[in-house]
């Protein structure tokens, strides 16, 4: 069962949008951000540190994918993300689960905000040219 799975999971990623991969990314970063903070509560630093880094690999992935020529806010988002990425890396070393909670706070309205982008509910950025123009919306063609 897990190798059909597995197979879904590989399938539903290399057919998505970009914006469904900024999606999923989003999703399994609060995934791992709220396990971090359930193992850190528990005192299983390990399992948290587990957890942490491998947001911090999402959070990585994010910066990289953002193009910020192509979406003048996108700077503000790239801030975004170098914040994030330093505190979790504090949380990890600290084991300081308020740094989790702080970016579980400030990544969930921007994984709603995705959530809504793929509803067809728009988010772009007031400006104006179309989302399109900007390079799609939120900067992900």
């Amino acid at each position: 069962m897990t190798t059909g799975l597995n197979q879904y999971q590989r399938d539903a990623v290399l057919s998505a949008s970009p914006a469904q991969l900024v999606t999923m990314l989003y999703d399994r970063l609060l995934v791992d951000l709220h396990r971090a903070k359930r193992a850190q509560a528990g005192g299983d630093f390990a399992e948290a540190s587990v957890q942490l880094l491998h947001a911090q690999r999402i959070v990585q992935e994010l910066a990289v994918s953002l193009d910020t020529s192509r979406w003048a806010e996108g700077t503000q988002l790239a801030a975004v993300y170098e914040w994030v990425q330093s505190r979790l890396i504090h949380a990890n070393i600290r084991h300081d689960a308020e740094a989790v909670i702080e970016c579980i706070a400030l990544l969930e309205p921007l994984q709603s905000a995705w959530h809504e982008v793929l509803a067809g509910r728009s988010v772009a950025p007031p400006s104006s040219t179309s989302a399109s123009e900007q390079g799609g919306v939120l900067g992900v063609a």
